[in-house]
């Protein structure tokens, strides 16, 4: 297999994917929830088929949907105390983590600050609930560069966005079967 940095490397597709459309969050309160991702996140809300039979919402923005579905028995739904950045949750990058803390200070959301480090280079996240206690992460990870897997090379980890002078770089240091 070879790579080209401007290119996605050629994986078979048996079910012909383009790209994600949308989760689902079922929530207690849509209108809650609504108002958290359009002004905590930032997201708008489009329109919704009407032959829906069950209350919900559909928002939009970053090239992907959230459908909010209300909770048929939003009491037992389960409450979530803790933040726990390795639970289920979505994540978005952005383009200042000092920004997203300070705004989340003064909306008084309470998150947790975590730091990886990999190769040299630090990913900063910042984890918080949403009023339901889905999980939603905010980070800088587009410095990390993707690296396909190839057979043979178990020391390389797949990783969120392209960084082509890095991954240069890394290949010139690694010997790989990959070809840039």
């Amino acid at each position: 297999m070879s790579f080209d940095c401007n290119k996605t490397p050629r994986m078979e597709n048996p079910l012909h994917l383009k790209s994600v459309n949308h989760i689902s969050l079922v929530c207690r309160s849509v209108e809650k929830s609504i108002d958290f991702y359009q002004n905590v996140l930032g997201f708008f809300s489009i329109r919704r088929p009407g032959s829906f039979d069950f209350d919900g919402a559909w928002l939009f923005n970053y090239g992907i949907g959230i459908h909010l579905l209300k909770s048929e028995d939003p009491d037992n739904m389960p409450k979530v105390t803790q933040i726990n950045p390795k639970d289920n949750h979505i994540s978005f990058q952005c383009e200042s983590m000092a920004i997203v803390e300070r705004k989340l200070r003064e909306m008084g959301i309470e998150y947790v600050k975590s730091r990886v480090e990999e190769g040299g280079i630090y990913v900063d996240q910042l984890f918080f609930h949403d009023p339901d206690g889905s999980m939603i992460e905010i980070c800088n990870c587009d410095v990390l560069p993707v690296i396909p897997l190839v057979a043979g090379d178990a020391n390389i980890r797949s990783c969120s966005s392209v960084n082509c002078n890095f991954q240069q770089q890394q290949q010139q240091q690694i010997p790989s079967t990959v070809q840039l």
